[in-house]
């Protein structure tokens, strides 16, 4: 019996094996591979940047003019003062009388009907003049002047979406490290399932699409029941092989900073988790296959190391998958400026994936209220 147990251990992990090297070949590898356009393209469609803020008066103070002054002859910034308490509207109305092109809603509490995030951004959309929407939020810098021009030469042919990538920026918090390479990770998979063709999420720091595709979806109608997914879950719903493209030349990047507490950290993925149920069925087995093979993997590595059944091949196994990583990863990181990453790879890929299973479970069972 003992010898069976230890039978199924092995074929589990490699299993496990297998499945976590079809995502890194059949996918993260085409990341890896892609090369974004170097040379500047020229102006292109009319963009209105849509930002929503609730009690961000520093963050648009330091951000916010930076924003205003794109290398862009045609655009607009629209704000969305969503009840904020903290003097936004006064940062605003200073700022406003410096650069005429920015446009501001203001939403004011109702002492009975709670808004949300969406409701801000599809008010936002309603008062933007131009087709084309590029979203970010307020305590989000663009890396470049040159963040609405390239995001807006991707608006070709049939294209309604565009992903872009946020990263944190790295400071010396102890989270941090962590923290980057979640999201880093994360981008590693939006990113390469949307160049095969199965765009299936984007991040509403650095996000672009059409007021047309909004309002012939009619907006964020299909999921307004829950809190957060007004980016991610606009794109699982919307996103197509025909109409998604994605952009990440390093003047696209939008950088904001990173939590720096674990209670801080963890609403924030709480939220952000809470919505993946609602993904599409084929999104929500890609994801949990990776998500659940990853964790077994380490567990079964470790079970098999314990009960010394074929330990030389289990350390092969694991070693073989960490050299894949790194030779792919390598690139990657690179591209997404977080190359000095690679060297907590070993330690933070079972962090990872560790944490994607907790937060899983979390996100099934528990509710969010708020989306600041």
């Amino acid at each position: 019996m003992e010898v069976y147990i230890k039978d199924a251990l092995f074929v589990l992990l490699q299993l496990c094996f297998i499945v976590q090297l079809y995502y890194l070949l059949s996918n993260h590898s085409k990341l890896a591979g892609y090369k974004p356009g170097e040379t500047l393209p020229g102006p292109s469609v009319p963009i209105s940047v849509i930002i929503s803020a609730r009690n961000e008066a520093r963050n648009l103070t330091a951000n916010l003019p930076y924003i205003l002054q794109q290398n862009y002859p045609d655009y607009e910034v629209v704000v969305i003062n969503d009840c904020s308490t903290d003097g936004s509207a006064e940062v605003l109305l200073e700022i406003q009388e410096e650069f005429k092109h920015l446009k501001v809603v203001t939403i004011t509490e109702h002492a009975r009907y709670k808004t949300g995030k969406k409701f801000a951004l599809t008010l936002g959309i309603k008062a933007a003049k131009h087709e084309h929407l590029l979203f970010t939020d307020a305590d989000c810098k663009p890396a470049t002047l040159n963040w609405v021009t390239r995001m807006a030469a991707n608006f070709t042919g049939a294209t309604q979406i565009v992903l872009g990538y946020s990263p944190y920026t790295k400071t010396g918090n102890f989270l941090n490290p962590f923290i980057r390479f979640e999201t880093l990770k994360t981008g590693i998979n939006y990113l390469s399932f949307a160049l095969s063709g199965d765009p299936y999420m984007g991040i509403g720091r650095n996000l672009a699409y059409t007021k047309s595709l909004f309002f012939g979806v009619k907006g964020f109608a299909a999921h307004m029941h829950v809190m957060g997914g007004d980016d991610d879950l606009f794109v699982n719903q919307n996103g197509t092989r025909d109409n998604t493209a994605i952009e990440i030349h390093p003047d696209t990047f939008t950088y904001t900073d990173a939590k720096t507490t674990l209670s801080g950290w963890y609403r924030q993925k709480k939220r952000h988790m809470g919505v993946g149920k609602l993904y599409k069925n084929n999104h929500r087995r890609m994801l949990s296959f990776d998500a659940v093979s990853g964790f077994l993997f380490y567990i079964l590595f470790i079970l098999c190391l314990v009960f010394k059944f074929e330990p030389l091949w289990a350390v092969g196994l694991v070693v073989f998958r960490l050299i894949l990583q790194i030779f792919i990863y390598c690139k990657v990181f690179k591209k997404l400026d977080c190359n000095d990453l690679v060297w907590y790879l070993p330690f933070f890929d079972i962090m990872y994936y560790t944490y994607l299973n907790v937060f899983g479970l979390i996100g099934t069972f528990i509710k969010t209220t708020r989306w600041k």
